[in-house]
């Protein structure tokens, strides 16, 4: 078959693993590139016309949707679908699949990075050396064996952290109403024994309506003093300018932050230099065995679609 009489998989990158493209041989793939807007993504999808996206990167609204006659799978790069819009999806009979569990381990050691980076003072102690300091003398930092960490969301990403918390001497109290067969390691408990038993909380949750700013002024004011947060998950769980408010006023003692309510944010977002804040531009689950594991989930989620409708048929 040419190139040209092949079906198309549209990617919204520019690449994908070699080992996705390979499982993907009998589709002529093309790319969306790292950056484009809505109207630029849909035009695309019009003039490609794929009966398939891959979604790395970018927001696929009605209008992109709606742009593609022959579209019948979006299969998402990785966990979180919150950028696709379901509905509008399913009114056209489209599917929606997710690479889940694919970059669990990468995103769980992110999270643990973030939360030794903010327990050690790490970043502030390679900027002050490489200013010419050496502050044995007045440095202390925090010593995580035996401390509480609450975990909000209990998918693969949330108990792989839990298994390396656990491995580190760390009490493990979980959260999520959905999570069974749970190890004896990660103790469940209600919403409000997280926030006050807590001296680390780490977000695992997907971004739905009820999770929306799930960390806040009031969820933080009934959390230890102190209380370290991390965010690997999604932006919209925490209310920036509240923690920014808690950071500044020592409640929070840091925050380990790998993603954020706009993306990329704006340079005069509130983060920015709050030397408590450890930043990250959302690279959790970016590593080079997880772009291969997501790509090749990504790909066999397209396949498995396009084969159940061709058998149905």
């Amino acid at each position: 078959m040419t190139a040209a009489a092949k079906p198309r998989v549209l990617v919204t990158a520019a690449d994908l693993a070699p080992a996705a493209l390979d499982l993907l041989r009998d589709y002529q793939v093309e790319y969306a590139g790292a950056q484009f807007t809505e109207e630029q993504l849909a035009g695309l999808v019009a003039r490609h016309d794929p009966v398939a996206l891959i979604v790395r990167y970018g927001r696929i609204t009605p209008k992109v949707i709606g742009a593609g006659k022959s579209l019948r799978v979006i299969s998402k790069h990785g966990s979180g679908t919150d950028n696709i819009d379901c509905g509008a999806a399913a009114e056209r009979g489209i599917a929606i699949k997710a690479a889940t569990g694919a970059n669990a381990a990468a995103v769980a050691e992110h999270a643990i990075a973030l939360l030794l980076a903010c327990a050690k003072s790490i970043v502030a102690m390679n900027v002050r050396m490489h200013a010419g300091h050496w502050d044995k003398a007045t440095h202390k930092s925090i010593e995580l064996r035996g401390k509480t960490l609450g975990l909000i969301g209990l998918g693969a990403i949330g108990r792989n952290t839990a298994a390396i918390a656990h491995a580190m001497g760390m009490r493990v109290l979980g959260h999520d109403p959905y999570a069974r067969d749970l190890p004896d390691s990660i103790v469940t408990v209600p919403l409000d024994r997280i926030w006050a038993e807590s001296d680390a909380i780490s977000l695992h949750a997907p971004l739905t309506d009820e999770t929306r700013g799930i960390v806040n002024a009031g969820t933080l004011a009934r959390c230890r003093d102190g209380v370290i947060i991390v965010n690997t998950a999604r932006g919209g769980l925490v209310d920036e300018s509240a923690l920014v408010a808690a950071a500044r006023s020592g409640k929070v003692a840091g925050a380990g932050l790998d993603s954020f309510s706009q993306e990329p944010p704006p340079a005069d977002h509130p983060y920015f230099g709050i030397p408590n804040l450890v930043l990250s531009p959302h690279v959790g689950g970016v590593t080079r065995d997880a772009y291969v594991s997501m790509g090749t989930a990504a790909a066999n989620n397209v396949l498995a679609v396009l084969r159940d409708e061709k058998e149905a048929a």
